[in-house]
């Protein structure tokens, strides 16, 4: 099941089940043609309502049941973008080491590119390790915009590493 939430960046297709919660967010910058909105099914109720806690800035985590789907890797590079605090940052390199290679780094932010539930999975707390804005499967103005969301100062000052 899916539907279609309004947030401040754009339009997001969620989709998800009973069973396994959260599955896939998407971002699309309009409604496709052949999407309707329409009411939201008891499975995504929830992730709406935390989704719109955290636009409002009410909400720094999520708690939302959700399934990755993905190769044993990816999964275990979206469950360390979990660990990030809300309005921090850390980067590729730093995921890398935390997981035993650090040549892994291009392989993170391959995993960082498929993941399936952006937001949630805070991938866009992981950037370059000299501070730079880099790879957002949805570009790096979305990834601005949620990173100056959870922490304007920091942001428009300079973006701190989170200590892995």
């Amino acid at each position: 099941m899916h539907a279609w939430f309004d947030a401040p960046i754009g339009l997001l297709k969620i989709t998800g089940s009973t069973a396994e919660g959260i599955t896939e967010i998407k971002y699309f910058n309009e409604m496709p043609p052949h999407a309707v909105r329409g009411n939201i099914p008891a499975c995504l109720d929830e992730c709406f309502t935390q989704l719109e806690e955290y636009f409002s800035k009410k909400r720094t985590f999520f708690t939302v049941k959700m399934t990755f789907r993905g190769t044993d890797f990816q999964q275990q590079v979206w469950n360390e973008l979990l660990e990030i605090p809300y309005g921090q940052t850390t980067s590729y390199l730093k995921i890398a080491m935390k997981l035993g290679d650090r040549k892994a780094v291009r392989a993170i932010g391959g995993a960082c590119n498929q993941n399936p539930i952006p937001i949630i999975a805070p991938c866009h707390r992981v950037i370059g390790i000299n501070g730079s804005l880099v790879g957002y499967n949805s570009g790096i103005h979305i990834k601005q915009e949620l990173l100056m969301l959870e922490n304007p100062m920091a942001f428009g000052k300079q973006i701190s590493l989170w200590s892995l």
